[in-house]
């Protein structure tokens, strides 16, 4: 007799991290690579992720805590991809000068809003995001961003492993699939942190810009 999914979880992987009181929003990668039709990266579950994303950064500038930015670009060489531009020739195109390769203008930084440049999935690898995550005090990390199967997974595993709970909102992330994003929300919530709805995450914000005031 077979059993579900959520049934051979139980009781193993369905813990929970639940939210601390210092958190910081990552956005991962939301650029227009991912939010222009024509684009090799274009991906619808992208483009409505990057719009339910903005009430979330609104909660969170509101509530006065970190916000961070990530993109991807490489030399022109390519050489600072290594491998993973090997691998995925297409990334080959996000180089400086390049529109694609910007934010896209609906999740755009503020001007005191830190943009982390990366090479590689995670926004943990070869950046400067753990020492000011640990300088700013932050227990709790937000992940918002794209693709859910990628970079937003590598940031939760890194997360998880550099010490904090991680908090991924479930509308604000996005895949050009919906069988990789449900597969790895569904192993994100399982082992690295909570999966939830994006109005739970807006409220915790909502609570925090209450104490702050």
């Amino acid at each position: 007799m077979s059993v579900s999914r959520e049934d051979n979880y139980t009781g193993v992987f369905d813990g929970k991290v639940g939210f601390g009181r210092n958190p910081a929003v990552v956005v991962i990668d939301f650029t227009l690579a991912y939010t222009t039709p024509g684009s090799p990266f274009f991906a619808e579950g992208v483009v409505r992720a990057v719009a339910d994303t903005v009430p979330l950064l609104e909660a969170a500038r509101k509530a006065g805590i970190p916000v961070i930015h990530t993109k991807v670009m490489y030399h022109p060489s390519g050489a600072d991809g290594g491998w993973f531009v090997r691998k995925v020739p297409a990334l080959r195109k996000l180089v400086p000068g390049e529109p694609l390769a910007e934010i896209d203008p609906k999740v755009a930084p503020l001007d005191e809003e830190v943009v982390i440049v990366k090479q590689y999935p995670s926004p943990f690898f070869g950046t400067p995001l753990a020492p000011m995550l640990a300088t700013l005090g932050v227990d709790t990390l937000i992940l918002a961003g794209c693709s859910t199967s990628g970079c937003v997974r590598a940031g939760a595993l890194d997360g998880v492993q550099h010490g904090y709970r991680v908090i991924v909102p479930r509308e604000c992330v996005g895949d050009r699939h919906d069988g990789p994003h449900d597969a790895n929300l569904f192993d994100i919530n399982a082992k690295y942190g909570d999966v939830v709805a994006r109005d739970e995450v807006i409220q915790y914000l909502a609570n925090l810009a209450k104490r702050n005031d």
